[in-house]
């Protein structure tokens, strides 16, 4: 891709003139055709876009959809670049009268921890619009794994902020807004173009560095890393494709474990790294034990969060589809795939995979003091970056506060909590009192009176002690009985953001 600023500015002049946005691909195409175009489903679109001259129209169909369209027709879209300018940007290419697209250029809207942002991205066309496997140094766009990282990454302002593995940019994008410096690497030169140019597409400045892993920034303190690592654990075999995006080149899921152990090294005191990654679950070896032991190498502050399980045949069909080989397109090479990814997995005795995301920091001065793996399956409430950096922050105010410094707190229940009670009909106490967190990872925490008590009267007037003592007398139990059943709870009440202290 060329990177003339001039024409790159006369570009977002006319995607914006066009009204090309989320809004307006989803306005002209409707909303049966976006859902399906969402599914990697074309045929709707294509019939809702079919003949139209209206320029969001045509560039749906240009640049989402790889379909020919009429010169002119992209002309009234390019009212100030041109087909010309286009064609010098090294987006579309002349096909007669008619011009194809060479790149995948779309709109990007999402929401993070910091806000709303806007964008559009330049990317590698994709299956869908080639109908064709993808190119082993294919640049990815926007998937499901970046937006999770982009929701979960924290946003408090940061002086430099490294971006490993950037592809086509997107997680430098969301960096910039709360740093004063960026820096994206990565070992293709082609991800390194389409985010330089992204980077120029959205008016931002960004450092780009062509290197592996850690290496470019080998002399720097970072203050953030945010990485989509090329996770994929692949077969290293003659015959198996090995995809810049995803396949790192280690065997297993060696290149998580190498990013965890050794990413402090260029982290700055009290720095933060958050990424994404699968790891391997074997025969006789709990998930956590494995990625646990990789936390206790690396020196460093540690939360991981696993979403998804998946059995070897699930995975092998995956990767194997997200390359662009299918049973019905190329029957043999699906086989021989298949059965390499399952001869991989048992020659170290693999029986699950799992993805998650981590979330690493480097202590100020001393010993690591967080150590936290979970499993967190279900339906979470996006941005979770405010919930990390707000559970991170409890932390460390907990390490500050032994039990007579929580006792002399003031605490109060967040708002999004609520309390259910369970009751059978008739009786007039009940079974069950669930407290529920209805943002973040939307936690429920089943609560006897003692605590469901407690947690009623936490409305940042009376001291946790206070509280505890006047339940003491309410129950008949004594203060010292309460503090040993609801001082424990209490901690994790605060460090899952349930109750927040005013004091």
């Amino acid at each position: 891709m060329e990177h003339d600023p001039l024409l790159i500015d006369r570009l977002r002049d006319d995607l914006m003139a066009a009204g090309y946005g989320v809004a307006g691909v989803e306005e002209v195409l409707g909303t049966v055709a976006a859902d399906a175009l969402h599914r990697e489903e074309p045929v709707p679109a294509l019939r809702a876009t079919e003949g139209s001259g209206e320029p969001v129209a045509v560039l749906v169909r240009t640049f989402l959809l790889g379909s020919a369209v009429p010169v002119r027709r992209l002309e009234r879209a390019f009212r100030t670049l041109g087909v010309a300018g286009a064609v010098a940007l090294g987006l579309v290419e002349l096909d007669g009268d008619d011009v194809r697209a060479l790149v995948d250029l779309r709109p990007y809207a999402a929401v993070d921890g910091g806000g709303e942002v806007d964008w559009w991205i330049a990317s590698d066309l994709g299956e869908l619009a080639t109908g064709r496997a993808l190119r082993t140094d294919h640049v990815l766009g926007v998937g499901g794994a970046s937006t999770t990282l982009a929701q979960v990454t924290v946003r408090d302002p940061r002086a430099l902020v490294l971006d490993l593995g950037t592809g086509c940019g997107i997680q430098a994008l969301h960096a910039s807004r709360h740093s004063r410096r960026v820096i994206g690497t990565d070992i293709s030169r082609r991800a390194l173009e389409f985010a330089r140019f992204n980077a120029l597409l959205a008016a931002v400045p960004l450092e780009l560095r062509a290197g592996s892993m850690l290496e470019p920034v080998a002399d720097e303190h970072v203050d953030l890393v945010v990485s989509n690592p090329p996770f994929v654990i692949t077969p290293r075999t003659p015959d198996m494709p090995a995809y810049e995006y995803r396949d790192g080149g280690r065997s297993g899921d060696a290149i998580v474990r190498e990013l965890v152990e050794g990413v402090g090294a260029v982290l700055a005191p009290g720095g933060v790294a958050q990424l994404l990654g699968n790891w391997e679950v074997r025969r006789g070896e709990d998930w956590h034990e494995r990625v646990g032991s990789w936390l206790d190498a690396s020196g460093l502050d540690g939360w991981v969060v696993q979403r998804e399980l998946q059995d070897p045949a699930q995975y092998a069909e995956t990767w194997i589809r997200d390359g662009g080989t299918t049973p019905d397109r190329d029957r043999d090479a699906w086989a021989a795939r298949y059965g390499s990814w399952l001869d991989d997995f048992a020659s170290r005795d693999v029986e699950g995979i799992g993805f998650g995301f981590l979330t690493l920091r480097k202590p100020v001065a001393g010993a690591p003091t967080l150590r936290r793996l979970e499993e967190a399956t279900g339906s979470v409430r996006q941005p979770l970056g405010p919930v990390i950096a707000a559970s991170l922050a409890a932390h460390d105010w907990l390490e500050f506060h032994d039990d007579e410094g929580l006792l002399a707190a003031h605490l109060a229940v967040a708002p999004d909590v609520t309390e259910e009670r369970y009751l059978t009909p008739g009786d007039p106490d009940p079974q069950v009192v669930l407290l529920r967190q209805g943002g973040g990872f939307g936690r429920a925490v089943q609560a006897g009176t003692a605590l469901a008590g407690f947690v009623g009267a936490c409305d940042g007037d009376l001291s946790v002690g206070q509280i505890v003592n006047a339940l003491g007398a309410l129950l008949d139990v004594g203060a010292d009985a309460v503090a040993a059943d609801v001082l424990p709870s209490a901690r994790g009440l605060i460090r899952d953001g349930l109750l927040l202290p005013s004091s």
